[in-house]
């Protein structure tokens, strides 16, 4: 007999199993605890407060973090209660019995991945395996066998492998073996249950036991394209949740924030995995959650979780309930919101976009032309004659197109409510030391409780981190959002927002900021292969290779973009999601009209952090959308190369290895860089990578390296083997020189050169590293206070700094330097390098120095923005139109020579883009004094310096010569220069 027919019992138990305990309960609970093995060595100290997690130790060891009553302790496992200390239930001196059998429940091994076929790396030997099902979550392993399952059908073959569909589906177990269900089974009501699998061997023990994995029978079976959230009618709300392995869910309702218990509670209906309900559209403006009765795997219990909406467009202060809003409402518009999509600054090419990436609480947070109670939120963007505004306005008038907000959503870490912050005493931070640990020992102490961080602990993504708004509650949040939008594009500003789809806050059933997990648990988040959530991209991984997870995704960037009028996505660490994703993303968005839409999707640009690494490295989760693999889809990629070059190493390497720009071979700063040679080709090499940057990181152009050898990009080797170049088009790639991970570029600056160079030289340096990005093909991006010598005391890490160390100054009296040693979890080993600087008076910068920092910035973004020949739209026109000169082995070390060529109108060749200039050549002098080049290509032309560089205030930035008869250039040192070939000449 193949199948033993489903116990006719299960649809009775699941209504009651909201209000049914589990009496065998403790009797599985101990069955589990001698399941558990682990190495004493790595035992840690982890309470369950009450809550029941299973979880995997750091260091790969499976563990357990107990019920109430039961806790892990360095002396072994012990039982507690509110009255009396622990008392050990042993004390191991070596590891514990290792579980049998060796895969037992606490794992989730097997993986069920359509409606007939269960994937498993397991022999199948002579025995045969069977699906095991519990409705009361009762299954537990004895006596060489499965206990308390409600239902048990035999499983077929195991002896051969796993269709292709399934391998492109889950390439991380190619090599498992496939077993077949019964053709007609009951899935939807199994998947509701507690579920494992064994085999047995002939003589009928149970050899191998283990939990299933479900996504990809979820996937078979229940992906969704209907409604989801809460849809309004002129007559009804409707709420729709997607969760097909859930038993009950119903909504709480709540009429105001002031009452605990709900005014009413709506018992939704199940249907194909969706569960409904309709309510009366005079509801709008109350709260609600969900309470979903659901198996979940990391209690191995069923649990009743109250949980947000996941699609969710408000929020209560903490997002402790979900506001029933309709986004369609004047109630959330500003005036002339309707208007909006109309007004947005021109953008005619991608090509011509330039970013600048900014936190909301560090634009106006110190700017103390802001009203106190605006300040660091939403509204201080509304103020037109503010400090930072001004200053936004300055770079807009220069040419900046677009400014990156970081993440803007619900986020965990900050209380939204403001009088629940702490705060320093500011005045006692002053009055110490420039190189004192004392302001980092005040600022962490309160670190977790102040308002600030960067806001990459995603709860919720589709709603507005309340935090920024001056009422979390209501409609506030939403409004004001949308008037920051609508002011940043008057001033001629489009917005990016910074979207962190890759991982989530919380799991688990009892987290306050779970939300996804506690729905269908075990299918947003990203499970290895033995049933444990991935934590690569620092913590819950989540899926984006699973539909609904993808669909999540696309619909939540759809709103963004539609109803609040966003003008793209920077999309943090983009590796872990698939390439179709974002294929996905970008077609969606740009296929949306001004006539069915009301935007105008062809103008929203999207790009991330193509990092390749995790369990997701080399496509081991499907093709994911690595910088090598975006090739072709126009969607952008940071370019770390050009950075690295630029800096010196990178940032996980020694942080006093120099670079381009920072001395390397030409101002040794004392760091071993290997002898004179060693440090004069490694200086060669990164010219090679900032021109290939340069000309937009093109896999395919091809220039001549500092060996002499013409080379494609794509044949310029990192020094780990990998080419520099992946893009095939200019837009898909972002040159930077730094972001809001890592030092500041200031910082950069000053902890990698020599300790005896000049402060101005300093300031050189870093004007010196902008133009570089501003000057390049493809799409330059600035961290906000690179352009005013920004510094956080050398803090390599600042998300949760606060204020103290992440502060802006737009009246230029300070860029922030020296205020203390930065703080001593990520930076401690650094100090001895850091306070010696810190301490030096002659580190800091005064207004002077800043104001010219923030001229120089002005006068390169404008050289951009004066000839389209520094913003060319196609790799062939860069390959056309791009050369690097000063090349080959007799280079002149430390100088980059670059020039752009136009054609003229009616001439064959290349065709006139620039009305004003025919040809530019910029020379960059990253050396310590003044250089000549001279070139026979550049001889007899009628360049000039740059008008923008002639008017400059800085006489050295006026001094650049160059001798027609010699093709000489004469510059100063770090100095660029941009010198140009008019038309009227």
């Amino acid at each position: 007999m193949s199948v033993v027919t489903i116990s006719s019992s299960i649809p009775v138990l699941l209504p009651l199993l909201c209000s049914t305990p589990i009496p065998s309960s403790r009797s599985v609970l101990h069955h589990r605890i001698r399941n558990i093995h682990f190495n004493t060595s790595c035992v840690l100290p982890l309470e369950s407060n009450n809550q029941s997690y299973l979880t995997r130790h750091p260091l790969g060891v499976a563990a357990n973090i107990y019920p109430t009553g039961l806790r892990l302790t360095p002396t072994g496992l012990c039982c507690c209660s509110s009255s009396s200390g622990a008392m050990p239930l042993q004390a191991p001196t070596t590891s514990l019995s290792p579980p049998l059998p060796q895969d037992s429940l606490l794992y989730s091994r097997a993986f069920w991945v359509s409606k007939s076929l269960i994937a498993w790396n397991v022999e199948a030997g002579n025995g045969p395996c069977y699906l095991y099902a519990s409705v009361t979550a009762d299954l537990f392993v004895a006596d060489n066998d499965i206990q308390g399952y409600d239902s048990k059908i035999e499983l077929q073959g195991g002896d051969i492998g796993l269709p292709q569909c399934v391998i492109e589906k889950f390439p991380h177990i190619r090599h498992y073996k496939a077993f077949n269900l019964p053709p007609d089974l009951d899935v939807e009501s199994l998947l509701k249950c507690q579920l494992a699998v064994a085999i047995f061997s002939s003589d009928g023990k149970c050899s191998s036991a283990t939990g299933l994995q479900l996504p990809g029978v979820l996937d078979d079976l229940f992906s969704y394209c209907g409604p989801l959230g809460a849809v309004f009618s002129s007559e009804t709300i409707s709420l729709h949740l997607w969760a097909p392995t859930a038993q009950g869910v119903h909504a709480f309702i709540y009429k105001d924030l002031s009452l605990s218990d709900p005014s009413e509670i709506v018992q939704l209906k199940g249907q194909n995995g969706v569960w409904s309900a309709k309510v009366p559209r005079d509801w709008e403006g109350y709260y609600y959650v969900y309470e979903v009765s659901v198996y979940h795997p990391s209690t191995l219990q069923i649990e009743k979780c109250i949980v947000n909406d996941p699609y969710a467009r408000g929020l209560s202060a903490d997002g402790q309930r979900t506001l029933l809003v309709d986004l369609d409402s004047d109630l959330f518009k500003p005036e002339g919101w309707d208007n909006l999509a109309d007004e947005k600054p021109h953008l005619l090419s991608f090509a011509d976009i330039s970013i600048y990436e900014l936190h909301i609480r560090d634009f106006s947070a110190n700017d103390f032309t802001v009203h106190p109670e605006l300040r660091g939120g939403y509204l201080a963007f509304t103020l037109q004659d503010s400090a930072g505004m001004l200053h936004l306005k300055r770079l807009a008038s220069a040419g900046l197109t677009h400014v990156h907000l970081l993440p803007t959503f619900h986020f965990g870490g900050v209380d939204d409510e403001r009088h629940k912050w702490k705060d320093v005493d500011r005045q006692l931070l002053e009055s110490l030391p420039p190189d004192s640990d004392q302001q980092q020992a005040h600022i962490t102490a309160i670190q977790d409780e102040d308002g600030y961080n960067w806001g990459y602990n995603p709860v919720l993504w589709g709603v507005p981190k309340g935090s920024y708004a001056s009422d979390a509650n209501g409609s506030c949040r939403t409004l004001e959002f949308r008037k920051m939008v609508q002011a940043l594009n008057r001033v001629g500003l489009r917005v990016v927002l910074d979207v962190v789809y890759n991982h989530l806050h919380a799991s688990g059933p009892f987290d306050k900021n779970s939300v996804l997990d506690k729905i269908v648990p075990g299918y947003y988040l990203r499970s290895d292969i033995d049933g444990f959530i991935e934590h690569s991209t620092c913590t819950n991984n989540t899926a984006s290779e699973h539909f609904m997870v993808e669909r999540l995704i696309l619909d939540d960037l759809l709103c963004w973009a539609v109803h609040d009028k966003v003008d793209g996505f920077r999309f943090d660490l983009m590796g872990h999601i698939m390439k179709r994703t974002m294929v996905k993303a970008k077609s969606m968005l740009q296929s949306l009209s001004m006539e069915k839409n009301g935007v105008d999707g062809s103008k929203i640009y999207i790009y991330g952090e193509g990092w390749d690494f995790g369990e997701v490295a080399k496509n081991g989760r499907g093709i994911n959308a690595s910088q090598f693999n975006l090739s072709g889809t126009g969607i952008g990629s940071f370019n770390d190369r050009i950075r690295d070059a630029m800096h010196g190493g990178s940032p996980f390497g020694h942080p006093l290895q120099q670079g381009f720009v920072t001395g390397l071979s030409l101002e040794p700063n004392g760091h071993d860089h290997g002898d004179k040679s060693a440090a004069e080709l490694m200086l060669a090499v990164s010219k090679d990578h900032i021109q290939v940057g340069m000309a937009a990181n093109l896999r395919d152009f091809v220039l001549t390296s500092f060996d002499g050898q013409e080379v494609k990009g794509s044949e310029v080797l990192t020094h780990d083997g990998v080419p520099v170049a992946y893009a095939l088009c200019p837009t898909e790639t972002i040159n930077y020189v730094s972001a809001h991970d890592n030092e500041t570029l200031f910082d950069i600056v000053s902890l990698k050169t020599p300790k005896d160079i000049s402060l101005d030289d300093r300031c050189r340096m870093n004007h010196l590293a902008t133009s570089m990005v501003a000057l390049s093909q493809g799409i330059p991006f600035f961290h906000a206070g690179d352009e005013m010598l920004r510094s956080k005391s050398l803090d390599r890490d600042s998300y949760n700094s606060g204020d103290w160390f992440n502060r802006l100054d737009f009246s230029y009296n300070s860029n922030n330097w020296g205020i203390g040693l930065p703080p001593r979890e990520k930076n401690e080993r650094n100090w001895p390098l850091i306070q010696p600087r810190l301490a030096n008076p002659d580190f800091k910068p005064h207004k002077s120095e800043i104001v010219a920092a923030v001229e120089s910035f002005l006068t390169f973004l404008q050289i951009r923005y004066s000839s389209p020949l520094f913003r060319l739209r196609t790799a062939n026109a860069i390959q056309e139109r791009v050369k690097f000169h000063n090349t080959g082995p007799s280079w002149i070390p430390g100088v980059i020579v670059m020039s752009i060529e136009d054609g003229y109108e009616g001439v064959p060749g290349l065709t006139q883009m620039d009305e004003c200039y025919s040809f530019v050549v910029v020379i960059f002098n990253a050396c310590p004094t003044e250089v000549l080049f001279s070139s026979p290509v550049l001889r007899a032309r009628a360049l000039q310096l740059h008008p923008m560089q002639l008017s400059s205030s800085d006489d050295i930035v006026k001094k650049p010569k160059y001798e027609a008869s010699s093709g000489c250039f004469t510059v100063p040192a770090r100095t660029s220069s941009v010198f140009v070939e008019s038309r009227d000449a």
